[in-house]
């Protein structure tokens, strides 16, 4: 049995309807866990314990009344310093927004504290939720609680850091280019990436943002896959805005057994090089599943190729982040892109042209989308499941020198540029699709690993 703060929400959540611990306790022990633990990796960066108390204690006094508010009653939760709580900052790591501080919760707080959630603590992101580490000036970086000197992932690091530090009970992030997936694998915790447009991201924008984006998506992290579910059944929905006519309601398991499930396994793709080490783990589960006799096929994938579908991930993304500019940010965009060479093909110069693209660009862009996800659905006809890497390595050193693409990390051996890292980001997330993430195992470094 693990040590109390280091168990899943769901059986936290039992343990206080069984009395066998009451949430004001437990709330305490994790705000003591985080006192100890949390200066070295700087995964929490707000708290308000005054509130939380107080829940807490409305909580067991509910619980005295034999009044479950629902399934994860009592169980102490942070959540990623992108979504809006009341009388906590909303910065998104950016400076100018230091002193925004949300008068209402998003809808997803609310969704969760309906759940029954002791909602505590906020955790860190990088400057605009933009990269694959976690620090901006606001708050300062966040430390891999496995390897302090390495990364735990962006732009949900902090939410992961806590969870694998056990400084919370659940967590939630957001994700748009693996911003829940890779501080999973990172951190070797749980992360689920849901159907784009599922769960409602209304009150997890930048202020005076209120229209939803392509692509991006906000989803449950956690210790358990009991969890994620339980999280994703509390998080997701139809907001105010698509009306009262319809709900969402997920489909169960269509199979009962491993040996009903047909599998495809993909270690790595010639876009984006996959260092063994984490070929590894990915060849574990493929073996487990064998194993537990489920048909295992090599290097089945949907009918497009691996650099089309990356290019239109990148240009996508690009597009839909863009809003963010400055005008004097997109001026200067416009004239770089002026100067491009038309056989440029790097991360830069991709981005600029998304940026600067007609709308007519982008209706291209789109419509091809839209045939991949058509060839990603005859995929799953046959297929249940594609198991493939998060990313190219596990947690590398931290790196804030440069831009993102100048950066470089170790792959076999070979300097890859981290950028690359968006090809795995973009596999499932530009169609739209479901992804989880699984702790797979650690590297010989002892680094957490997963799929």
């Amino acid at each position: 049995m693990l040590p109390l703060p280091f168990r899943s929400a769901k059986q936290l959540a039992s343990l206080i309807r069984n009395k066998k611990i009451g949430c004001l306790e437990l709330l305490d022990l994790y705000l003591k866990r985080v006192e100890r633990y949390n200066p070295k990796i700087n995964a929490i960066i707000f708290m308000n314990i005054e509130g939380a108390r107080k829940r807490a204690k409305q909580a067991d006094r509910a619980l005295a009344r034999k009044e479950v508010w629902g399934p994860l009653h009592g169980v102490p939760m942070t959540i990623k310093e992108s979504f809006d709580v009341a009388g906590m900052p909303t910065t998104w790591g950016v400076p100018q927004y230091r002193d925004n501080y949300a008068k209402k919760n998003s809808l997803a707080a609310d969704r969760f504290l309906k759940a029954g959630v002791v909602l505590f603590g906020k955790t860190n992101v990088p400057l605009y939720l933009a990269d694959w580490q976690s620090f901006n000036e606001i708050y300062g970086t966040t430390n891999n609680p496995w390897d302090v000197t390495r990364i735990p992932g962006g732009s949900s690091g902090g939410s992961a850091a806590a969870l694998a530090a056990g400084l919370t009970g659940i967590d939630a992030g957001s994700d748009i280019g693996a911003s829940i997936r890779n501080p999973a694998h990172y951190c070797g915790v749980y992360g689920h990436k849901p159907t784009y447009a599922i769960c409602s991201p209304r009150g997890q924008a930048l202020p005076g943002v209120v229209a939803a984006s392509d692509i991006s998506v906000i989803g449950p992290m956690a210790r358990s896959a009991d969890d994620i579910a339980i999280a994703l059944e509390a998080m997701a929905g139809p907001d105010d805005i698509d009306g009262t006519g319809w709900q969402l309601r997920l489909p169960k398991p269509r199979k009962k057994s491993l040996r009903q499930y047909k599998v495809s396994v993909v270690y790595t793709d010639p876009e984006a090089e996959v260092d063994g080490e984490v070929q590894k783990r990915i060849e574990a589960v493929a073996d487990f599943l064998k194993k537990g006799k489920a048909k295992v096929v090599e290097d089945a994938r949907p009918a497009f190729g691996s650099r089309q579908a990356y290019r239109n991930y990148i240009q996508l993304l690009r597009a839909a982040t863009s809003g963010r500019m400055t005008p004097e940010l997109f001026q200067k965009n416009l004239a770089a892109f002026n100067t491009l060479q038309p056989d440029d093909e790097s991360y830069q110069a991709q981005m600029i042209r998304a940026q600067a693209m007609y709308h007519k660009d982008w209706l291209a862009y789109n419509e091809a989308r839209h045939r991949m996800r058509l060839a990603w659905a005859e995929f799953f006809k046959e297929y249940d499941l594609l198991l493939c890497p998060t990313a190219t390595t596990a947690a590398f050193p931290h790196n804030q020198k440069g831009e993102r693409w100048e950066r470089m990390v170790m792959v076999n051996g070979k300097p890859q540029p981290s950028t690359t890292q968006m090809f795995w980001a973009g596999y499932s997330c530009n169609f739209y699709l479901p992804s989880t993430i699984a702790p797979a195992g650690f590297t010989s470094e002892g680094l957490p690993v997963g799929v």
